[in-house]
């Protein structure tokens, strides 16, 4: 029994180390989602230095993650940490796409080329949102770049047609960005053209107003 005494006590250690390290990243991962969806919803808003304060906590929640299950791969790749990857790559791109009008090449973002891509193809939703805001303060023609944008995100998305066990679902997000795309394209269009119209008939009003036919 000695034997096996000693044998237990090791391997209950290393599987305490173990569960304390997957408990600890699930929380740190947890909070890294949360300040990812902040720092998204700061930049719609605004408010940059809450957006940029976020992300920081995000990446600094990462980086602790990769350290406390370096000797754990078996959890580091049990899922968990690839979302909040995700996220992160999503939100990251967000920022820059919208504050510096540039998409982030994956080794700028600092996560794997398959959490890259998908964290990308999530970013079309919330260029969408974007762009439904700019309609709604009358700015629908800022949000041509970022139509475009979405447009260039879809292209890339589309070159790696790998099965769903490589990519992780990636050709379902590139069906959604599609589809948001079309309606974007559609929603924005119309907005233009009724900016159009209503400018052309302001003019019109002015015309009149100025031959005394005006009311």
């Amino acid at each position: 029994m000695s034997l096996f005494d000693g044998i237990a006590r090791e391997m209950l250690v290393w599987f305490d180390e173990k569960n304390t390290a997957r408990e600890e990243s699930l929380r740190l991962c947890r909070a890294a989602i949360r300040c990812c969806s902040a720092s998204i919803r700061s930049v719609h808003r605004g408010q940059l230095e809450e957006a940029e304060k976020v992300m920081a906590e995000a990446q600094a929640n990462l980086t602790r993650v990769r350290a406390l299950l370096k000797d754990h791969p078996d959890v580091r790749y049990a899922g968990f940490y690839d979302d909040a990857e995700q996220e992160y790559a999503e939100a990251r791109n967000v920022y820059s796409i919208v504050v510096d009008h540039e998409i982030l090449t994956p080794e700028k973002t600092g996560v794997g080329f398959v959490n890259y891509l998908s964290g990308l193809g999530d970013v079309t939703g919330e260029l969408r949102r974007h762009i439904l805001d700019l309609i709604r303060k009358g700015e629908p023609e800022v949000g041509e770049y970022y139509l475009d944008t979405m447009e260039e995100i879809f292209y890339l998305l589309m070159l790696f047609d790998y099965p769903d066990a490589i990519t992780r679902g990636l050709r379902r997000k590139s069906d959604l960005a599609r589809s948001m795309i079309e309606r974007t394209r559609g929603d924005l269009t119309n907005a233009i053209e009724m900016g159009k119209v209503e400018t052309s008939l302001r003019g019109l009003e002015d015309k009149l107003k100025e031959s005394g036919l005006g009311v």
